[in-house]
Formats: structure tokens, C-alpha cells, sequence
């Protein structure tokens, strides 16, 4: 049904151009109908995720769900056919058959992270029944459609037709019972830890309920300080209700649940609103007064539509096939869900960490859920273009976690410090907006944290083991990398000391790039030499990365294709390539051009690349260092079309918070930011015949156009930038944010000598 409604869009809109004369205004053809909501629900097919994802693990799950609201929405209304909070489980998956319900859910999205703090509402005919997976309902695709703005499907074994659309921090529904004289719905807490509350006021058509937030990773299993409010009003009496206590293991995820039943011998439809908020009931209720006024169901799915339109239209694009724009505009859609605002429509939020005491947000939106492991690669710096005031307000909130927990977080969810994954990230989302001219924060404030994580741990133990400061870090600046004697026993991820060595060297770059800048030169020179730490994890004997030993020596049966401890979800071959910082300076460690781009070259055809994870979303784009550009237009179109469909199945592994998508998206348009951090961006091979960028709250507009571009004709021939001879293979973000047009020329066989030249790349460290 999805593809049916995007299809009757377009040939609605082929109508109309047809019926146009000159002189009327074209209409304007619908974003948001490209977008397929679907995508990335049900398990990979690719090459490349069947043979690197772990053996009965969920790499191979790209872990979307259809959520829908506003982008970067407080709350993700979804579908729910699986009754769990538990890690790594999406609320919805496409291969389930059954329907239990529409949950008010906060997993992160493509993620293999958790739940906290959802709540579920089910409506219902015949006989009660509370418990969620005996209560599930049949349903089919056929009769299901989504979209950011609006979901439907046809409950198959009650007759109902239930409709959800949403704003920012509230949920609106519409329940049609096309059988029947009564009819139910049933709501819970999703309280895992039996700790839900729930509460029916009658007089008011209202039930009320709040879900404690529990942390995983750094004090799994401990409160995590808020709980997830809500506040649902109905728009009929209620004819009986009640509340039903469970016991401990008779219900999966909850420990009440509340019904109510309404009298539909006049009226067969029930509507209900629900208002969410992190710090309290009344809050909640505030937020839902705030952004659904009334009960027009069709007004604020509109709303939510428009907000979308204004979110995808930022990135205007031309030609191609309509299956290329529902691959973009959905991957933008993806890109666009987390972080998350956290905030309430007063501002208020709960303080971040160990400060309980709620906190004002006064100019900005509070963001959480920062996976910035994943999304600091190319989520973050698209927003530095696309949407710079969100960008910065999510830089504030970072900032504002240090200011409340006294450490820059790595790995902030759930409004807590985790060490989930590895790395310092964060300095690398503040830095590179920095160094980008994003500056209405507080600079100095904020490289007060930075620098105190690259250079301090913290004394206190126990808040350490909390999560606070970088993991190994008194390793890392000992011996200029992490020994394998360091297991780093307390983090979730424990070991990897190759892959920690390798970003820690990253991110003391991006710190180095900042201190530059705030003319703090003994830090930049203290910072540029730690810079070349990776360095001393390559062993150029064998010419891989490889584990070391804290008295120098490696370690012995080395296998570069193996899943390895030293290394993270990966083998030494995919990893040796991230040194993002000094391109360069790892082509002259592998022995040269010549040599670097035949290495390149043999992991593609030993079927060693895996992008379905992201320490090699930049691989491809290093071609473009050594000489070989024509090589990385090549592998940028294969690598969309291998990785990336439209089909349920279409993400090649975890979406982690939209990285993935982000990857489509810029490689769509035609460029990449290879190293956040510094102002460039790597060409690749443009797929559109235009784009048209218009940074939110900018007048400029950059357009990248083609000529003779098609997928057999995916190499740049020549190139021009505003008009004049373009012969190199990066942009600066200062010549996309000023406006202007770059021009590509493109055929079917390699330009061998377009930006060639040593001076057309970025220079290294």
C-alpha cells in the first residue's frame, strides 16, 4: 500500500504538469512520498551483511521502525509487534505477523541499544484481553501504509482501522471499529522492571501513567534518574475501566495494565491524544496542550507533513529513477530522527547524569541520545550544512551535559554517561562545527571538557566505572597506544585496544584543530604529536594494523581477515584504513601511491569491505588521496547499489542512529566529510542530475549539477565551479555554505587524469 500511495502521488502530479500551460506555476512535487518508512525492517539481504554480520547476532538487522512525528521527535510513535524493551530489539519488524499495539517508544533508531521509558495502547473488540501478546491481532502489508507523518493498518481480527500521526512530544489517534457495539483499548507502561504506574480519571476521559528509565552498559540495570510521562484524553466517556496489576513473569514487559471501554452504538470512532514529557505528568499534559489543539486528527497529520517537507527540501534533488528517490529522501528521513529533543515545549528537562534537579533550556531545544560512535562520522557534519541551529543546539546540550556531570560524555543515551563504544567523539561533533563556524556556543566552556578528557581521568574510581572520562586513557598516554596487557575491563566494549589507539588518535586531532584555532599552541603541538599515534599499532614489517604488547612486540597468529579482540566488530584489514586525520601519512606507510591503492584494491575483491559498519565508511574516499579518484566514483555507485534498496531489507546492517542513511545521503549528493574536523569534503560520483542545497535559516543556495549523467556514466569527465575550471577532489564547506554551482561532466569510462595532481588533494597532518 506504501508504494501504491507514492506511485498515485506521482501520476497525480504528472497530471497536473500535463494540464499546466506556460504560464501557471508548476506545481510543487511532493518530498515526503518518497520516503518508505519500511525500509530497514526486516533483515539484510546483502552480500556483505551475510558474510560479516556475527552468527545469530543482529548486525545483520538495520533495526528501523516506521516512527512517526516530527523530525527529531521526543517521542517516535510506532507500530509494536514485539512486547520488549530488551537491547538490541526494534519495537516493529516487517517478517511479524502479529499486531500488539502502538507504542510511544524511544529506542534509537538502527540501533542495538534499548528501549526506556514507552508506553503501549491497544484498541480492541470482543472479549478483553490485556495481555499484549495474546491480545495481538493479525494484520497485513496489503493493508498497511506509513509515512513520517501518518500511519494506518486494518486489525484484522478485530475490524478496526487505526490511524496514528504526531508532533514533537505528543500522539494523536484515530480508531474506526467498523464491527461491533463496544469496542476497548488497553494501555501499559512497558516496565520490564515492574515499576510502571498507571491511572485512570475518568471525569476527565483521561488516563495517566509514567515508565522509570533504567540505564544499560555503565550501571545496567540502575535508575537512570527520569522517567517517561505521558498523558493520553479521549474524546468519548468511558462506559468501564479499570486497572489490572500483574504478577512478576505473567506479563513480558509490564506490571499494569489499564483498559477502558467505550459505548459505539452512535459513534464508531474514537479519537485520543497523548502528551509525553521526561519531567512530569503535568509537564506532559502541557506539551500535548501546546502542540494538538482540538481534535482535528487531519490538521496535525498536515502540520507533521509540511515540517517534514521543510526537513527534506533542504536537499532538492532532479532525475534519476523514482526508486534513487526513495532510496535519498528515505535515508534522509532515517538521518533525521536522533538525537532526540529532550526538552519540554518550556524548556524544562531532567538534569543529565548525577544531577537530579530539573533544568531550563533557554534559547535552544535539549537534545539526548547522542550514538556518536556512529553518527560523529556523517550525520553531524551533514547537519553543519543542512540544519546549523539544530546543530548547534544539539553542541549546547553536549556542552551542558559536562557543565551537570562534571566529564564530556563519549556515549550519552538515555540522558546518562555510558562507555558503550569506543573513542571520544564528542570532541569530534563539537570540533568539527567549530572549525565550520558554527561559534553561538561557549567555546571555551566547552574546551575546558574536551581537553580535560584527553588529558585526566578521573580519581574517583567508582565514577570512572560510571562511565566518566575517555576508557584506558593512562595506557594511551604512557605508551602512545593501548598494550594488549590493558583489557579495559571496565567498559562495555573491553579489549580493542587497536581500534580505541586508532580514535583516540583521530579525536586528539580534531582537539589539536580546535586548540589552533583558540590560539592555544602548546596544546595544538602537544595534541598534533599524540595526532600520530597510529603510528605505533601499524607494523610495517607485515604492513597491517596489528595488537601490541606493552614491551613493543606484536602479537602472534596475525590474520588480517580474522574477527580479532584488539579490534572493534571487525577485522585488522577493514580497520587499518581509519586514520582520517593523516591520509597521507598512511599511504606512505603502506609504501606509497602505488602500493596504497593495490591494497585498496584487494580488499574489494577478497570481499573484505563491510559497510555495514562504520569504521570503513570512509575506505572508499581514500582512493581519492592516492591519486586515483576515478576509483572512488566507481566504488561510490557500486557501494549504493550493493549496500542500499528499497525493500524492507534494504539497509546492509544496524542504521546506528542514521550513519548509515547519512552515508547514502551525502554520497548521494555527491560528497563526503572523510575527516570531521576540518572543512573539507571528499567529491565522490554525484547520482542526481541536480541538487539543490538550502541550508535551513540561509538564502544561499549551492547546486550540484551533471551533464550526461546516468549510472552507466558515473565518472567525472571535468568539472567547473561557478564557471570557472574545477580540478580538485574536495570541496570547502565555506564553498558550499556561500552558495554557488559545481558542474561535473560525467561518462562512462575513467578521466585517469582529473585532480590528479598532489596539490588538488587536502594536505595531511
Amino acid at each position: 500500500m506504501i508504494r501504491f500511495f507514492q506511485y498515485l502521488s506521482l501520476f497525480a502530479f504528472l497530471i497536473i504538469q500535463s494540464c499546466s500551460t506556460p504560464n501557471e506555476p508548476k506545481a510543487e512535487l511532493s518530498l515526503i512520498q518518497f520516503v518508505d518508512p519500511m525500509i530497514g525492517t526486516d533483515r539484510a539481504k546483502t552480500i556483505s551483511a551475510i558474510k560479516h554480520s556475527e552468527s545469530g547476532g543482529t548486525e545483520d538487522l538495520a533495526n528501523t521502525f516506521p516512527a512517526v512525528g516530527n523530525p527529531n521527535a521526543m517521542t517516535n510513535w510506532t507500530p509494536q509487534t514485539r512486547a520488549t524493551e530488551k537491547k538490541c530489539l526494534s519495537p516493529y519488524y516487517y517478517f511479524d505477523t502479529l499486531f500488539q499495539g502502538f507504542r510511544g517508544s524511544r529506542f534509537m533508531s538502527g540501533s542495538c541499544t534499548q528501549d526506556y521509558g514507552s508506553f503501549t495502547l491497544m484498541p480492541m473488540t470482543g472479549e478483553l484481553q490485556l495481555h499484549a501478546e495474546k491480545r495481538a491481532s493479525s494484520f497485513s502489508h496489503d493493508d498497511e501504509s506509513a509515512s513520517p507523518a501518518y500511519y494506518q493498518v486494518l486489525l484484522q481480527d478485530y475490524q478496526i482501522n487505526a490511524e496514528m500521526t504526531g508532533t514533537t512530544r505528543a500522539g494523536f489517534f484515530r480508531f474506526t471499529f467498523l464491527e461491533g457495539q463496544q469496542g476497548f483499548v488497553v494501555m501499559e507502561p512497558n516496565s520490564d522492571e515492574m515499576e510502571g504506574y498507571i491511572e485512570i480519571i475518568p471525569e476527565k476521559n483521561t488516563i495517566i501513567g509514567y515508565n522509570p528509565a533504567h540505564r544499560i552498559y555503565q550501571g545496567w540495570g540502575e535508575p537512570a534518574g527520569f522517567s517517561g510521562y505521558f498523558v493520553a484524553v479521549f474524546d468519548q466517556p468511558f462506559k468501564t475501566h479499570g486497572v489490572h496489576q500483574w504478577e512478576a513473569g505473567e506479563q513480558p514487559l509490564t506490571n499494569t495494565s489499564a483498559y477502558v471501554e467505550f459505548d459505539l452504538s452512535e459513534k464508531n470512532q474514537v479519537m485520543a491524544k497523548i502528551g509525553t514529557s521526561f519531567t512530569s505528568i503535568e509537564n506532559a499534559l502541557q506539551n500535548l496542550n501546546a502542540e494538538v489543539k482540538g481534535w482535528d486528527f487531519d490538521a496535525v497529520k498536515t502540520e507533521t507533513q509540511k515540517n517534514w517537507e521543510d526537513n527534506l527540501g533542504v536537499l532538492h534533488v532532479k532525475g534519476q529513477s523514482e526508486e534513487d528517490l526513495t532510496l535519498f529522501y528515505t535515508a534522509l528521513y532515517h538521518a533525521n530522527i536522533l538525537p532526540r529533543v529532550f526538552s519540554d515545549t518550556n524548556g524544562s528537562y531532567p538534569g543529565f547524569a548525577d544531577n537530579q534537579e530539573t533544568q531550563l533550556a533557554t534559547g535552544h531545544d535539549y537534545y539526548a541520545d547522542f550514538a556518536t560512535w556512529d553518527s560523529y562520522r556523517t550525520l553531524h557534519p551533514m547537519l553543519t550544512i543542512t540544519d546549523p541551529k539544530k546543530q548547534t543546539d544539539m553542541v549546547k546540550s553536549l556542552i551542558r551535559k559536562a557543565e551537570q556531570g562534571g566529564w564530556l560524555p563519549i556515549f550519552p543515551c538515555w540522558n546518562q554517561y555510558t562507555a558503550a563504544m569506543i573513542g571520544d567523539h564528542v570532541i569530534s561533533v563539537i570540533g568539527d562545527a567549530y572549525i565550520k563556524g558554527l561559534e553561538d556556543f561557549n567555546i571555551d566552556t566547552a574546551y575546558h571538557y574536551m581537553r580535560k578528557n584527553a588529558f585526566e581521568s578521573p580519581e574517583d574510581f567508582e565514577a570512572y566505572k560510571n562511565g566518566k572520562g575517555r576508557r584506558a586513557l593512562n595506557s594511551y598516554l604512557r605508551y602512545g597506544y593501548i598494550p594488549m596487557e590493558d583489557s579495559v575491563k571496565d567498559a562495555f566494549h573491553k579489549n580493542e585496544q587497536v581500534s580505541r589507539t586508532l580514535e583516540y588518535a583521530y579525536d586528539d586531532f580534531v582537539l589539536a584543530q580546535v586548540a589552533k584555532k583558540m590560539g592555544k599552541t602548546e596544546d595544538y603541538q602537544h595534541l598534533i604529536k599524540r595526532a600520530a599515534n597510529y603510528q605505533n599499532v601499524f607494523d610495517t614489517t607485515i604492513g597491517f594494523v596489528r595488537g601490541r604488547f606493552a614491551d613493543g612486540s606484536w602479537v602472534d597468529n596475525f590474520d588480517p581477515v580474522s574477527r580479532a579482540s584488539y579490534i572493534t566488530e571487525g577485522s585488522p584489514y577493514q580497520y587499518m584504513w581509519y586514520v582520517p586525520q593523516d591520509v597521507p601519512g598512511l599511504i606512505k606507510l603502506m609504501g606509497g601511491e602505488q602500493r596504497f591503492v593495490h591494497r585498496l584494491d584487494s580488499m574489494f575483491e577478497i570481499g573484505e569491505y563491510w559497510h555495514g559498519n562504520e569504521p570503513g565508511h570512509q575506505t572508499i574516499y581514500l582512493y581519492a588521496w592516492a591519486g586515483a579518484p576515478w576509483k572512488t566514483q566507481h566504488h561510490a555507485r557500486e557501494v549504493l547499489k550493493e549496500e542500499y534498496n528499497t525493500g524492507p531489507g534494504g539497509l546492509t546492517g544496524n542504521d546506528d542512529v542514521g550513519q548509515m542513511s547519512a552515508w547514502a545521503v551525502m554520497t548521494m549528493v555527491g560528497f563526503y566529510p572523510v575527516t570531521p574536523g576540518t572543512p573539507n569534503y571528499i567529491i565522490g560520483s554525484p547520482v542526481f542530475d541536480e541538487v539543490t542545497i538550502t541550508p535551513k535559516g540561509s538564502q544561499n543556495t549551492f547546486t550540484i549539477s551533471t551533464l550526461n549523467n546516468s549510472p552507466e556514466n558515473k565518472y567525472i569527465q571535468s568539472a567547473t565551479l561557478n564557471g570557472q575550471p574545477f580540478e580538485r577532489i574536495y570541496l570547502t564547506h565555506n564553498e558550499i555554505i556561500d552558495g554557488g554551482v559545481l558542474q561535473f561532466e560525467m561518462g562512462p569510462k575513467p578521466n585517469k587524469s582529473w585532480a590528479i595532481a598532489s596539490n588538488a588533494r587536502p594536505k595531511g597532518m
